[in-house]
């Protein structure tokens, strides 16, 4: 939530970011659907909870910025793969009985006051113009990626941990894919979350894959 926070402040200083069965194209991810009898902690439930509407903040971000710049298709792609990201989280819910969030919230609604205000922030931002909307994503996904290592230091059980390493893959992948677009339009970008030196080893590595 600290992230959170700190995305919309640097945002304006830059006046301007289960288990899986199979991972396809980008991470695709089929969830599987087992029966959990472990307890989590209060910590780990609130993770699960809030990555769940950080996943469908992404989503609906992407949904918002490719109606205003329809050119930019790739965002097609990874919008999808937002979605897979969502299901894999909700399938996690379902399995340790913990409440969705998300409920019956439509797009660009959040019951989490702190994604709310960042989403506006973001939308209203990317709307600008295209680099603008490429330095969105990347500071999404700069935020999943630090927020989903947060989440695997605090989780425990072995189904968790993969799954949030997946989604973690899959956001660098992304970041990647904005990498590429940010420097076709001479764009510039600096890490809020993860270090440089993280940022500059993700985007100029190959792109990687989850596992089963």
């Amino acid at each position: 939530m600290r992230n959170l926070i700190s995305a919309v402040v640097a945002l304006a200083l830059l006046g301007t970011t289960v288990g899986f069965t199979s991972c396809k194209k980008d991470n695709e991810v089929t969830p599987q659907q087992t029966t959990q009898t472990a307890t989590l902690s209060d910590a780990e439930k609130a993770a699960l909870s809030f990555l769940r509407e950080e996943e469908k903040m992404a989503r609906d971000v992407y949904d918002a910025l490719l109606v205003s710049h329809p050119a930019m298709t790739f965002l097609s792609n990874i919008r999808g793969s937002e979605q897979k990201h969502m299901d894999a989280v909700k399938n996690l819910l379902d399995q340790y009985g913990i409440a969705d969030p998300i409920g019956n919230n439509a797009a660009g609604v959040f019951t989490n006051a702190d994604i709310q205000q960042l989403y506006n922030t973001l939308v209203a931002k990317g709307q600008k113009s295209e680099l603008d909307a490429v330095i969105v994503g990347l500071t999404i996904e700069d935020m999943d990626i630090k927020d989903l290592q947060d989440a695997i230091s605090k989780a425990t059980q072995d189904n968790i941990k993969t799954v949030y390493g997946n989604l973690q893959k899959a956001s660098k992948n992304h970041m990647r894919e904005f990498y590429t677009q940010l420097t076709s339009r001479n764009g510039t970008y600096t890490p809020q979350y993860i270090t440089q030196a993280e940022y500059d080893a993700i985007v100029n590595s190959p792109k990687e894959h989850g596992s089963n």
